[in-house]
């Protein structure tokens, strides 16, 4: 695909982070888009801004829809049917939550709720759409998974749910590539993994999980307060209301404090897609990060690994 000018393009997560911004520089490129997300008002953002900058004749769509309900993903593309024809050229999958730490101690629903957001959406849009991809000329999966999908840790934090569903969307994506090659050679797949990217995932995975720190009950907190003294952080003994403006503070600090933002996020995958690239780093800590795995693999999990980690001055926020 040597450009976008054209194009009709899917885009889960549309509402804020990489999604709006992908959002707004295929639009900015001539390409019709359909973006869905869970929050309407962030949608009418979305689409405003991308309007705003979009070529002349670009349409751009939106739908409220939860990508891990199949009848509302079905709902959306029958409107993407409506609104920009039965051809689909490139699929997006990029919405996610994060969540459901460890297997072992948190709770089962905030598991499940994760994995079925992050690695079910990507399924379930795959299936509903693929018809109006390979139906299509020339078509492109582009599906989000992460540095945790070759990196199943947070430093010492576990991070059970999301690790294990990043790990489905890269290996889904390396599968259908042969899938593709044997069945549909017109349709290719890239599957995009961003390092630290300057989003409010944290934010809107704890209003997905109803794990907002204003609205913890003291249990939770309690429990959020044991988890950061065993990493090391110093919260011991401040009182609960301080605690839960911290915790609030260090959600606003990873999108403001990435390394790499949105816009430039989203800029590294279109161009990715346009080179024909079927893996996409995104980040310097991500390349970083992939370097030392490749490097040292049975050595991916140890403290030494952390520290050496930690020592190239990426990932900062996984703390001391």
């Amino acid at each position: 695909m040597e450009s976008f000018e054209g194009r009709v393009a899917v885009v889960t997560g549309g509402g804020m982070g990489m999604g709006r911004e992908l959002v707004a520089q295929l639009a900015a490129q001539g390409c019709h888009v359909a973006t869905c997300d869970v929050d309407p008002d962030a949608l009418d953002e979305t689409a405003k801004l991308a309007l705003e900058g979009a070529r002349d004749g670009t349409r751009v769509t939106t739908c409220v829809a939860d990508v891990s309900d199949e009848s509302a993903i079905d709902a959306f593309r029958a409107q993407v049917e409506a609104d920009h024809g039965p051809h689909l050229n490139l699929l997006f999958n990029n919405a996610g939550i994060s969540g459901g730490g460890s297997f072992l101690t948190d709770g089962r629903d905030e598991w499940e709720r994760t994995f079925a957001v992050t690695w079910g959406g990507v399924y379930t849009c795959c299936r509903v759409f693929m018809p109006m991809l390979v139906a299509a000329p020339e078509g492109h999966v582009i599906n989000t998974s992460s540095v945790n999908g070759f990196w199943a840790a947070m430093g010492r934090i576990p991070h059970s749910a999301y690790s294990a569903a990043k790990f489905a969307v890269k290996g889904f994506t390396e599968a259908l590539m042969g899938d593709f090659r044997a069945n549909a050679p017109h349709v290719k797949a890239s599957v995009v993994m961003p390092g630290h990217i300057g989003t409010s995932i944290v934010m809107n995975s704890n209003k997905a999980h109803g794990t907002l720190p204003s609205e913890m009950t003291d249990d939770e907190l309690e429990k959020v307060r044991s988890r950061l003294v065993s990493q090391g952080f110093p919260v011991a003994d401040i009182p609960a209301d301080s605690l839960r403006e911290g915790m609030q503070l260090m959600s606003e600090a990873f999108r403001d404090t990435a390394p790499t933002t949105a816009a430039a996020a989203a800029t590294i995958i279109l161009d990715g897609v346009l080179a024909g690239e079927w893996r996409i780093l995104v980040g310097d800590d991500a390349h970083v990060l992939d370097t030392m795995v490749r490097q040292s693999p049975a050595d991916a999990y140890t403290d030494s690994f952390l520290s050496e980690l930690q020592k190239s001055g990426v990932f900062s926020f996984l703390g001391p």
